[in-house]
């Protein structure tokens, strides 16, 4: 009754517009009004807000932030796409395919799917426009591949999931790779089908592939070498135990300050300030819903919210897929109407043992968490990939969205794949 209430509460604030985090602050504070006895009052939440950001792994998302913001302004994403264009741009689709591939790679700098579907898609719209794709596919094939920003490491959402979890965030961001990779390939396949089914200006196209043959790819390769490069050094240093996620994170903002100011010199140290201040302005509000979301879950902790809601799970089946559906039809919806990062936080704490109960690996849990987040990135209403793109485009969402359908499908039909396939997440852990 006592969770029946809450979760009420919690929708009228968020039908009322209230700031998520302040939906979870306000029923927290609420609680023991609520269920007399619990010892919750407002130096508890304010001293578990506090204890909450006071965390080494959690600095690596405001540094991962800046980093992105760093190679963005530093024009990245257009030396990353020549180079895919130059290799997939004369076949069927290649454009498209080159949009992808620009994705997964610009993902695993930023870590963020509005910052690459912003970093991208201002870059790569207008140029598919040019070549005489439709704008629409185009804007909701770049809102879609956004969302692999957030699945290819390092991404802000897996080091969340491993502060709730308390999972290696390193192990997480490398059971993220190749589910990024696949997930890639459908929306590939489904690019692939349009342009077959729908055709292509092949003159133009060719027009653009000469361009960059006459460019040649030794020139090409040689002006995105160090944007390849970026992922290459986080992720191995990482992965071969040489440094933690948050001293890549450092490493990260380090060498993108190096290539954008001095070996590219598309920055001057005059525009730090101004990335400095966007990062701010992106990272404040995400600490600010990890402060509460963490007091929140302590607080559902207390009230045994998550061995009521396993029980109840367990009661509705017990056969380990019916359970893996439900979850993943439940973080569908939530998806579509919370942002990643308190879903992230407000749900780990509850789903986790369920999961547990049934023998599912916390780190391949992590990975189907994300890529159902990922996908709610293209789901009105909250779907920000797609007001990302309405805002570089001026194309109405619901239109984004419909166009996004079919790329979408193809996100579900990979993370089924996944979700029943462990080995995908897990071979390289």
């Amino acid at each position: 009754m006592i969770l029946g209430t809450i979760f009420l509460v919690f929708a009228i604030l968020l039908a009322f517009c209230v700031p998520i985090g302040g939906t979870i602050g306000i029923i927290s504070l609420l609680a023991p009004y609520l269920e007399p006895g619990l010892p919750i009052n407002a130096e508890f939440v304010f001293r578990h807000m506090v204890s909450a950001v006071d965390s080494f792994p959690l600095i690596a998302i405001p540094l991962f932030i800046l980093s992105g913001l760093i190679m963005a302004e530093g024009g990245v994403s257009k030396r990353l796409f020549d180079v895919f264009a130059y290799i997939v741009g004369k076949r069927t689709a290649g454009m498209p395919a080159a949009v992808v591939i620009t994705c997964l790679f610009y993902g695993a700098i930023s870590g963020s799917a509005p910052a690459t579907t912003a970093a991208v898609g201002a870059m790569c719209i207008p140029i598919l426009v040019a070549l005489g794709y439709d704008k629409i596919f185009v804007t909701a094939l770049v809102a879609t591949s956004g969302g692999l920003g957030v699945i290819i490491p390092p991404s802000i959402p897996f080091i969340l999931y491993g502060l709730s979890s308390g999972e290696s965030v390193g192990a997480l961001f490398i059971a993220g790779i190749i589910p990024g990779i696949i997930v890639g390939v459908f929306l590939i396949g489904y690019a692939y089908i349009y342009c077959k089914r729908n055709g292509e200006d092949k003159e133009k196209i060719a027009s653009n592939y000469n361009a960059l043959r006459e460019r040649g790819f030794l020139k090409l390769l040689k002006d995105s070498f160090w944007a390849i490069l970026a992922p290459i050094i986080i992720l191995g240093g990482i992965y071969g135990g040489i440094v933690t996620p948050t001293e890549a994170a450092d490493i990260s903002v380090v060498y993108s300050l190096i290539i954008s100011i001095y070996i590219y010199k598309t920055l001057k140290w005059k525009d730090i300030l101004r990335i400095l201040t966007g990062a701010v302005k992106t990272t404040v509000p995400i600490l600010f819903v990890v402060a509460t979301a963490t007091v929140f879950g302590r607080t559902l902790t207390l009230l045994q919210a998550p061995q009521q809601i396993a029980q109840t799970m367990i009661q509705l089946s017990s056969n380990k897929i019916v359970l893996l559906l439900m979850i993943n039809v439940l973080l569908l919806f939530v998806g579509m109407v919370m942002d990643t990062t308190p879903a992230i936080l407000i749900l780990t704490p509850i789903l986790l043992p369920v999961v547990k109960s049934f023998g599912i690996n916390p780190i391949h849990f992590g990975v189907i968490m994300v890529i159902n987040l990922a996908i709610a990135f293209v789901t009105p209403p909250v779907g920000l990939n797609l007001y990302v793109a309405h805002g570089m485009t001026g194309i109405p969402i619901m239109q984004i969205a419909r166009k996004a359908t079919p790329f979408i499908i193809s996100f579900i039909v990979a993370l089924l794949l996944i979700t029943f396939i462990p080995s995908i997440s897990l071979i390289l852990t």
